[in-house]
């Protein structure tokens, strides 16, 4: 998508919301949900340890820092490629998450968001973020904030990399999405935003990309 306002079209066009995008996303809900509870009792076996009084151990830190960003992730993933439903998602439960990614990572996440919100807007937001998160190869930070117009995410990073090939995806050309799975996020996105009936507009200067829904 070249930095330009233009409409979404999606890649699953023609696919009804119950047919294989809905069955996609209740099996990525599915999955999450099953392995949420191994990393919890994961969890739970590391209090158990400290409780029962052993030394903390940079062996145990390092379980503990895993166990946490793992959970965190499924968190995330749960809500960008799971079934969004019609439930709102809570502040504290978003920045508790992107606080924990941002956690020994390359690039800081910044929620810069009151209330909750619909969850199927959230779910456009985080597939966005793995959007912008790919075009900061060294690393930077993602901000997201909302105002009566939508939403905002500026992402900064001392290299940009913009594929403009991938990016047509979200506009008005109709480019086929990408087949690899390290962008499966663009195609996902693209059915979000028509679903959401939002169109994205990305403006791109040094260092900066700007994009909003």
């Amino acid at each position: 998508m070249r930095p330009t306002r233009g409409e979404v079209h999606s890649p699953f066009d023609g696919v009804e919301p119950d047919g294989e995008a809905g069955l996609a996303a209740t099996l990525a809900s599915r999955i999450c949900h099953d392995l949420a509870s191994p990393l919890g009792a994961i969890a739970n076996g590391l209090e158990l340890l400290a409780l029962a009084g052993v030394e903390p151990s940079p062996e145990l830190d390092l379980l503990s820092q895993s166990v946490e960003s793992g959970s965190a992730r499924l968190r995330f993933f749960r809500i960008a490629y799971g079934a969004a439903g019609t439930r709102s998602v809570g502040r504290s439960e978003v920045a508790r998450t992107l606080a924990s990614l941002s956690k020994g990572s390359r690039i800081a996440l910044e929620w810069e968001v009151a209330g909750d919100h619909p969850r199927q807007e959230v779910k456009a937001v985080f597939l966005l973020i793995q959007c912008l998160e790919a075009a900061l190869p060294s690393g930077g930070c993602i901000c997201v904030s909302r105002s009566a117009d939508g939403w905002t995410l500026t992402a900064e990073g001392s290299r940009i990399r913009f594929d403009a090939s991938i990016w047509d995806t979200l506009g008005p050309c109709r480019a086929d999405p990408p087949s690899g799975s390290a962008q499966v996020q663009f195609g996902l996105l693209a059915h979000a935003l028509t679903k959401l009936g939002r169109r994205l507009d990305v403006a791109l200067s040094e260092g900066r990309i700007l994009a909003r829904f």
